[in-house]
């Protein structure tokens, strides 16, 4: 049969429909094969469980469904945690799969470079048991000035000199003991300051990838003391030891601490005073520092116990004798420090005792007596021993230091405010 002419148009017809639909499958094709992949976002449950007081690693593990066999296998892999050792509030991170009651993985931070994962092995390939994965956190270092005015005590200074942004409130009360530890032989932060003196620190700030901040240490320092201005720079020797020095080069290291508490506060002074017990006005042979009971008490230089026991209105007393006919005497405890005898070697620092409120107190205080061959003298005026000097060998890098720090210290000023000779 002869093709007519509406033939060819019903096959160009159906021939073009069909290289459409073609096109339209390759295109439903690539648009497959180009669709992002399906996300499961909600396969795990996840949240954090926190160490309660008198608690155990169990009972924590517990309440994640680790208990058992599992408990064990747990245990076993967690070498680098000591839950034996585990303090009240250590915070843990708990992710279990969704349907499952045993947790698949915990995470905790053993310390400020530290994370430790313990992760459930499950399957063939994993054969059961816990895998533990200790992840190393960078800090990144970065120096920081910070300046203020002191009203009341430095503490209160740096908190509102300084924001949650530049330090945590936790890590600002760190750097305050910490400039009070810097000048611990020449600075009383309770008696020395007056209202509108002024300090000056230059710090090392660590901050984490989470953007976690704290404070690391402390590089230079300035405080004014009576609108006198004393510094503190920190230089390592040759041997790698640091310490601080002032801006001619003078360790600020003495014989004597100014104080037997780290963290004190005077309750009242050398000289005469109204006797709270005896209830009349007598000679007070000594300095008292109030303090919560069982906070320790420090020899403020090396010597020997001549005396630890009970002696009347001291209550539980103990007395070290140092060089140059030097005795300091530490009252009122509430014990005394463990294995602590007559005859014994106490350094600079070493706990001797524990603040109480024996004898004759009314509340807990410590009292601190210094006496120079016999005879009480104030202990905030007695010179604390020889100055130590960096090495003559070493004051040129001392020099190229301590002019480094200073510019950023003090970056407005052209100059030291202190002559350095």
């Amino acid at each position: 049969m002869a093709w007519r002419g509406s033939h060819y148009v019903v096959a160009c017809t159906l021939a073009a429909g069909g290289l459409l639909w073609a096109a339209h499958e390759a295109r439903s094709a690539r648009r497959m094969l180009s669709a992002r992949p399906i996300v499961v976002t909600s396969a795990y449950d996840e949240w954090s469980d926190t160490l309660r007081a008198r608690e155990t690693m169990s009972d924590l593990l517990a309440r994640a469904g680790v208990t058992g066999r599992e408990y064990v296998a747990f245990l076993s892999a967690a070498r680098a945690l000591d839950t034996r050792r585990l303090r009240p509030g250590l915070v843990f991170q708990v992710r279990r799969l969704r349907g499952d009651s045993v947790a698949q993985r915990l995470g905790v931070r053993t310390g400020p470079e530290v994370r430790l994962w313990i992760t459930r092995l499950t399957g063939a390939s994993g054969g059961g048991g816990w895998r533990e994965t200790v992840e190393t956190i960078p800090w990144t270092k970065t120096r920081l000035r910070a300046s203020g005015a002191i009203q009341s005590n430095l503490y209160d200074a740096l908190d509102g000199a300084l924001p949650d942004s530049f330090l945590p409130g936790k890590e600002r009360v760190a750097l305050a003991w910490a400039i009070a530890d810097v000048y611990d032989w020449e600075v009383d932060f309770t008696r020395d300051i007056r209202p509108g003196d002024r300090f000056e620190v230059l710090i090392e700030r660590l901050e984490s990838p989470d953007g976690e901040r704290r404070f690391g240490r402390i590089l230079a320092a300035r405080v004014d003391v009576a609108a006198t201005p004393s510094y503190a720079f920190y230089f390592e020797n040759d041997v790698g030891r640091g310490g601080f020095y002032d801006a001619k080069g003078r360790s600020l290291r003495r014989a004597f601490l100014r104080a037997p508490l780290q963290y004190r506060r005077i309750s009242s002074r050398f000289g005469g005073r109204f006797h709270p017990v005896l209830k009349g006005w007598r000679s007070h042979q000594g300095t008292d520092y109030a303090a919560a009971w069982g906070t320790p008490v420090r020899a403020t230089a090396d010597g020997i116990v001549t005396f630890a026991g009970r002696e009347g209105g001291y209550g539980n007393l103990v007395e070290v004798r140092h060089a140059n006919g030097i005795r300091t005497r530490y009252g009122h405890l509430s014990k005394f420090a463990k294995g602590l005898r007559v005859g014994q070697h106490v350094t600079q620092d070493q706990t001797v005792g524990f603040v109480g409120s024996t004898g004759l107190s009314t509340g807990p205080h410590l009292h601190y007596e210094f006496l120079v061959n016999g005879r009480a003298t104030n202990p905030q005026r007695k010179d604390a021993g020889p100055v130590q000097a960096v090495p003559s060998k070493l004051k040129p890098m001392f020099d190229t230091l301590r002019n480094e720090l200073l510019a950023q210290l003090e970056p407005r000023q052209a100059a030291p405010r202190t002559r350095v000779d």
